[in-house]
């Protein structure tokens, strides 16, 4: 296959896959928002809690409604007689703000009533209390008085409040009661998985806007009256010098300390007996909530499957006192992200290896892995994780999964071609390293054999045809091995002569050396046949063998659709036939030309050469050459070493 081809193919699907992400970055469908991005968002909170978890404040205590209140006082809900008392003992604590996450909808009696009113008026100002609404109705009803009290005043851009939450019916407290403290919403609609991962810190209700329970606490908190709070519509909400970002319909993503009961928790059981410090109160934001399970007050959280839900709310208020905020990246930077990583990839990738390409790809991936969590850990900043980590998964599995599928049938190829012309060995690398077979064409310096049987046509005519072919597969066969032992290339027999080459596909830079131990192991295994052929009573077989060195054409060879050859040409390889020709001439089984022996004289000289003897034979007249060639005649004096 061209390259070129595997490249373009790479690279345009690496393209498009990035348009298609920038895209969906762009106008991103809500299932892959709620449902995939949220969940990966919920992930990095498991891990930045797992690294570095955040500390647990000492301002913010719940007093809880829990099992040990209920198995003392009886179940739930209780007189408010007993929760006046409960309240009353919270307020001579001294806390800064007493936020009380329950619901007193209807009338118990004139006295119990009374009593809780009495006891919410000692403290008005620094109670709050739960407002509910009917997210079911769809003909508003008018606001009560007390209720339009607690409507912010300072709104900014108006026009930006459209995708607020619309509520038509409240579910209050009885307005005895609702009148004598302020009012905070605790709309909290979960996530399509049922998580809830937002604060709605406003909603919109008849023509006015109100608070959340927790932003209420939270100004109160900061000494701030709801008159303080301003709201610049879907973009931020300022308490003071605090500016808290939102999302366009006005909610804040919550930053989840851990899991349930990661808060301090105080049981009312222990306030109504006296059992606690005051000092543990004095000056803190308090929540009061159920937590028993009969009360079935629960929220899931990407930490929970069961948080009471006062210490959802109060977990909103850390967030706004110690500016804890998790904001949304712009959709430039994830768009940004998306286009140079889907680039970097979609044009390296090509030219890689397939095992460079996984390190670049894993290589990648870490990095945005690494710096989307330092963002969200110690920025406060949640970057779309999935649209650039699914961009670069997709392109790299692409990659490797055409680059498998191309390789792979090049591989078979190569196997198919080469098989039948080199070692198992020397395919293997070839299947390790593709790219050194070139097939296409090209110029190098190789060692060139030629061996061919001697009085072959003389030895055939005497014998029948099975016994010749017999005989010669014989000799062939023990030859072949020779050649593929050395790491030789099998070019082709011709009848009964064998040409071989080194030097290519593989490059050998001892390609000469190897050829000529080649030439003499043939030399001395003949021999061995020899005498093996005489105990057997048959005519034994002889050989020459000529070698030559030099530059020739190495290349597939051949029609492309009928039959291709590996093979070489050139001068040089004309040169090493004619050689071969002169073993009849000068008796002589080894003859190698004075460019082989150039290559192999250092090693003679040095004794790195096993024991050969070398003389200068004769010189040979090559076509286009002014000058003869000298030929060397060249046999061992002992039996060549196996490799």
């Amino acid at each position: 296959m061209n390259p070129f081809s595997k490249i373009k193919a790479i690279t345009v699907f690496g393209v498009v896959s990035t348009g298609c992400f920038l895209v969906l970055n762009l106008w991103a469908p809500q299932f892959v928002e709620e449902r995939v991005e949220s969940l990966l968002i919920d992930f990095r909170f498991q891990l930045r809690n797992l690294i570095a978890p955040p500390a647990v404040p000492q301002n913010i205590i719940i007093v809880e409604i829990d099992e040990k209140s209920l198995e003392k006082y009886g179940r739930w809900p209780w007189s408010r007689v007993r929760q006046a008392k409960l309240i009353d003992g919270i307020v001579r604590a001294k806390p800064s703000v007493l936020a009380i996450d329950i619901f007193y909808p209807e009338r118990e009696s004139r006295k119990a009533d009374a009593a809780l009113a009495k006891t919410l008026a000692k403290a008005r100002g620094t109670i709050i209390l739960a407002a509910g609404f009917d997210t079911t109705a769809t003909t508003p009803v008018e606001p009560p008085d007390f209720l339009l009290d607690n409507a912010l005043v300072n709104i900014k851009d108006q026009s930006r409040l459209s995708q607020a939450p619309v509520v038509n019916k409240p579910k209050t407290s009885i307005a005895a009661l609702s009148s004598q403290a302020l009012l905070g919403h605790v709309y909290s609609p979960a996530d399509l998985d049922g998580k809830l991962r937002w604060e709605y810190l406003y909603i919109k209700y008849a023509d006015d806007i109100y608070p959340s329970l927790s932003l209420v606490t939270a100004a109160q908190a900061l000494g701030k009256t709801i008159a303080d709070i301003t709201v610049y519509a879907g973009r931020g909400v300022q308490v003071g010098d605090t500016y808290i970002p939102v999302e366009p319909a006005g909610r804040m993503r919550i930053d989840y300390l851990g899991r349930d009961r990661t808060l301090r928790y105080i049981s009312a059981a222990d306030i109504l007996s006296g059992a606690f410090q005051p000092s543990d109160l004095k000056d803190k934001v308090v929540f009061l909530g159920t937590s028993a399970i009969s009360t079935y007050d629960f929220v899931v959280t990407p930490f929970s499957a069961r948080m009471p839900g006062v210490e959802k709310n109060a977990t909103v208020v850390e967030n706004i006192l110690n500016k804890r905020f998790l904001k949304n990246a712009p959709l430039s930077v994830v768009s940004f992200v998306v286009l140079v990583t889907g680039l970097i990839l979609s044009f390296l990738l090509p030219q890689m290896r397939a095992m460079h390409g996984l390190i670049l790809s894993l290589a990648l991936m870490g990095v945005f892995a690494a710096g989307n969590q330092y963002l969200f850990a110690y920025r406060g900043y949640y970057a779309n994780f999935f649209y650039p980590f699914a961009n670069m998964t997709l392109i790299s599995v692409f990659s490797a999964g055409y680059k498998y599928l191309t390789e792979e049938r090049k591989a078979k190829e190569l196997k198919k071609m080469f098989s039948h012309y080199v070692s198992p060995k020397i395919v293997e690398e070839l299947l390790k390293n593709p790219d050194l077979a070139k097939l296409g064409g090209y110029r190098r310096e190789i060692t060139v054999l030629f061996s061919d049987v001697r009085g072959f046509t003389t030895f055939s005519e005497k014998r029948k045809p099975e016994e010749v072919v017999t005989h010669l597969n014989e000799y062939l066969q023990e030859m072949t091995d020779i050649i593929f032992k050395w790491d030789g290339t099998l070019d082709k027999f011709v009848g009964d002569e064998i040409m071989a080459f080194w030097g290519a596909p593989l490059e050998q830079p001892n390609h000469a050396e190897l050829a000529v131990k080649c030439a003499l192991n043939m030399s001395d295994r003949l021999e061995e046949l020899q005498a093996k052929w005489r105990a057997e009573g048959k005519e034994p077989l002889d050989n020459g063998i000529g070698l030559n060195t030099g530059d020739v054409l190495v290349g597939n060879i051949g029609s492309a659709d009928k039959k291709m050859d590996y093979t070489i040409m050139g001068d040089h390889v004309n040169l090493g036939a004619r050689i071969e020709t002169l073993t009849r001439k000068y008796d002589s089984r080894v003859l190698i030309s004075e460019f082989t022996y150039a290559k192999i004289e250092h090693l003679v000289q040095e004794g790195k050469f096993y024991r050969v003897d070398m003389k200068e034979i004769d010189t040979v007249k090559v076509k286009g050459k002014d000058i003869p060639v000298k030929v060397f005649g060249i046999h061992s004096t002992h039996t060549a070493p196996k490799k």
